[in-house]
């Protein structure tokens, strides 16, 4: 259950996108760049993102906005490669709901992405959680030896 040796290896049946597991995987680590990248301007920390995280009540702000921004870029890594997955998609899950605690707090209630509510983020938290399910139900599977799993199939 806990991250073993195992959850370092980078696997084939990882990529193979037949699978919509790996599908939905690889895009929600993928769409978390984006939320790292849009935290620098010109060269260092964005102003405005430093403001919201303040209005957020995240102090220093700028070390909010840093440890967002690692949190962001390992879960992001460790989805698209499916190492550490299932720790990766939790982590992933706990960033979004950060997000939209955030966006509480600044915007109050908002729903529609296009108005600064918080609907992108819920639904990035519950892909990810799927993800993070998934794969803990895989773990046995994984444990198992190839002897094993030819029985099971």
């Amino acid at each position: 259950m806990f991250i073993t040796k195992d959850d370092f290896t980078i696997k084939a049946r990882n990529f193979d996108l037949s699978d919509g597991h790996n599908i939905v995987r690889i895009i929600c680590g993928a769409f978390m760049f984006p939320h790292a990248i849009g935290k620098f301007a010109a060269g260092g920390l964005a102003p405005g993102i430093v403001g919201f995280f303040a209005k957020a009540g995240f102090h220093p702000p700028e070390y909010w906005v840093l440890l967002a921004a690692a949190a962001e870029i390992a879960t992001g890594i460790a989805l698209v490669l499916g190492i550490c997955t299932r720790w990766a998609a939790l982590g992933a899950a706990g960033v979004m709901i950060f997000a939209v605690y955030a966006l509480q707090v600044v915007k109050g209630f908002g729903w529609t992405w296009n108005t600064g509510g918080y609907e992108y983020p819920v639904f990035w938290a519950i892909a990810a959680l799927a993800v993070a399910i998934t794969e803990f139900k895989r773990l046995p599977e994984r444990e198992a030896t190839p002897a094993q799993r030819l029985q099971v199939a």
